[in-house]
């Protein structure tokens, strides 16, 4: 099977939008839903420094790409940028609703600090796994609209648009790979980043579990309850992670690439839908 390249027609779009400046959301936004809110606060708290670390990672290896992949590398920065100035505003209003982030916060440094310890090809690497897992959340997200079922609105709008640019950009840093390792074998290629992905998945689930759970316990949700609540949100109804095993193991398939699976249906239907008469407004 040949390998998809990234779309010629596609065009990486930064939009400039700004969410949650003029109100504050519940303390559980997500449908009044404590499990179903820390979950996701505990995702949130990664973005600000690991979508720094995904910049610097892609930017070390831009020398020499074609003109196309720069463009796309620069518009990819500014998404990435955005993405952290808008999700440290809505991890401030966790912090307003009495959160204490700073131990997941102090976890994202030591895990981004070993990374860094190593050549920044391993940092490169991780990025093109990571930006791999954000895609197909972003895709589970926009195609399934119970995951944020009942969720505060304006809080939706930053979680919706943020998920059709991970769509949007989900090639960038696996071809800055490509770029960066043309000449390796094709299966070093593929056993170096089949090992970091395993690598990048443990640390995710184990990181975002112990992440939530501790913003669970700040809510007074502890023990197997919280565990049971937690795997429940996550595994079975509505269930993220288990939909996404399917898209996680296609990283695995010979000559994969990013858009073999072309989703920028979901991107359109979004834009579309903001588009409509009386839709949720986004703040520009």
């Amino acid at each position: 099977m040949a390998r998809m390249k990234t779309p010629t027609d596609l065009t990486i779009t930064p939009r400039d939008r700004r969410f949650g400046r003029e109100s504050r959301p519940a303390k559980w936004w997500n449908g009044g839903d404590p499990v179903a809110t820390a979950l996701y606060n505990a995702l949130s708290a990664t973005f600000p420094k690991g979508e720094t670390f995904f910049v610097e990672s892609v930017r070390n290896f831009r020398e020499g790409a074609d003109p196309k992949l720069m463009a796309e590398i620069k518009a990819f920065v500014t998404q990435e940028v955005m993405h952290s100035r808008e999700h440290q505003a809505f991890n401030n209003h966790a912090l307003d609703a009495g959160y204490d982030l700073s131990s997941l916060e102090r976890r994202v440094d030591w895990r981004l600090d070993m990374v860094r310890e190593r050549h920044p090809i391993a940092s490169l690497a991780a990025t093109m796994a990571l930006e791999h897992f954000t895609a197909i959340l972003a895709h589970e997200l926009l195609d399934d609209p119970r995951h944020l079922a009942g969720a505060d609105p304006e809080t939706t709008a930053l979680w919706r648009w943020h998920a059709i640019e991970e769509i949007e950009h989900k090639g960038v840093a696996y071809d800055t790979w490509l770029h960066a390792t043309r000449d390796w074998p094709r299966f070093k290629r593929w056993n170096v980043k089949a090992k970091i992905m395993l690598l990048v998945t443990r640390n995710f689930v184990v990181d975002r579990t112990i992440g939530s759970l501790e913003l669970l316990r700040q809510d007074g949700i502890t023990g197997p309850r919280a565990w049971a609540r937690l795997f429940w949100f996550a595994y079975v109804r509505p269930g993220m992670m288990r939909k996404i095993l399917g898209a996680w193991a296609s990283f695995f398939v010979p000559r994969f690439h990013p858009w073999n699976h072309d989703d920028r249906r979901l991107i359109e239907a979004e834009e579309k839908l903001r588009s409509a008469p009386h839709a949720p407004a986004y703040e520009i």
